[in-house]
């Protein structure tokens, strides 16, 4: 199974404190990499938080953000004898010095204690926010998995033209083997003569064996097929799929530079835009 590293996930749910609300997304990284903000109310739930998160996923930057949203059970509540006693205080103070400004109901809400929140019960909070947490992870295992398949499909139609590559080139190697030779002979023709025939014969052929290509076709085709054998196996594959983006790039470098036939040139680089393609969608594969 592939898995992307990119995807995004919401999920919330009422409690009696308020509604949880956890939001999270994930980029590709080289590692795992977790990034928490949750309420001061339940920062005690970090640690398992990261546990749960480091059990579901592999690979990827990671943020994840917690809202505790208090709803109408869990608004904060008029205590109204502290507020009596404030106005009470009020009046007092009025009445030893007169024309002082008096208070606005917005100053009384604010002074502090006259409104007062229900009690927390952190631990249940805590429980339902890594409850919560977890059909969250479902959420976006579920989205890197689906988008993992679609980056699986395009690197395997990419692999497909790869192999139909390889294979006109193969079938062209004999024939640009012989034109070379004939290259070779008529540009040594003129100074024939004066060579070593024996000689002659193992220069041609060091020339020609630099020219050949063929075991690096060969080891494009095996890194191919390692590729798509990667593709089938479970767990992370991404560091190693790059690896062998890397090898393949390698040998099409090679081609290119050993090519002695405009044919085998473009071949050379229609793979190298095809890999490069290919290790674009990688670095988003877990």
């Amino acid at each position: 199974m592939t898995f992307s590293m990119t995807a995004f996930a919401r999920h919330a749910a009422d409690t009696p404190a308020g509604a949880l609300v956890w939001e999270l997304r994930s980029v590709n990284h080289r590692y795992l990499d977790i990034s928490l903000r949750l309420p001061e109310e339940l920062r005690a739930a970090e640690g398992g938080a990261r546990d749960l998160i480091a059990r579901r996923i592999g690979r990827g930057k990671l943020d994840a953000t917690l809202r505790l949203q208090p709803g109408e059970a869990a608004a904060a509540a008029l205590d109204t004898a502290a507020a009596r006693q404030l106005l009470a205080a009020v009046d007092e103070v009025t009445a030893l010095k007169p024309g002082l400004a008096p208070l606005s109901a917005i100053d009384v809400l604010r002074w502090p204690g006259v409104l007062r929140s229900p009690a927390l019960d952190p631990q249940a909070l805590g429980e339902a926010a890594l409850a919560l947490l977890g059909g969250a992870l479902d959420e976006l295992v579920a989205v890197r998995r689906r988008e993992g398949e679609r980056l699986r499909g395009l690197i395997e139609e990419r692999l497909r033209a790869i192999e139909e590559l390889l294979g006109r080139l193969t079938g062209l190697l004999p024939e640009v083997a012989r034109d070379y030779r004939a290259r070779l002979e008529t540009r040594l023709g003129e100074v024939r003569a004066q060579l070593d025939p024996s000689r002659l014969e193992q220069e041609m052929v060091l020339y020609a064996t630099r020219a050949d290509v063929s075991e690096e076709a060969d080891r494009l085709a095996a890194h191919v097929a390692e590729v798509g054998r990667a593709l089938r196996q479970e767990g992370q594959i991404g560091r190693r799929l790059d690896f062998l983006m890397q090898e393949l790039n390698r040998e099409a470098n090679t081609l290119a530079s050993k090519s002695v036939d405009l044919r085998l040139t473009n071949i050379a680089v229609e793979l190298k835009v095809l890999i490069e393609q290919m290790r674009e969608q990688v670095q988003n594969i877990e």
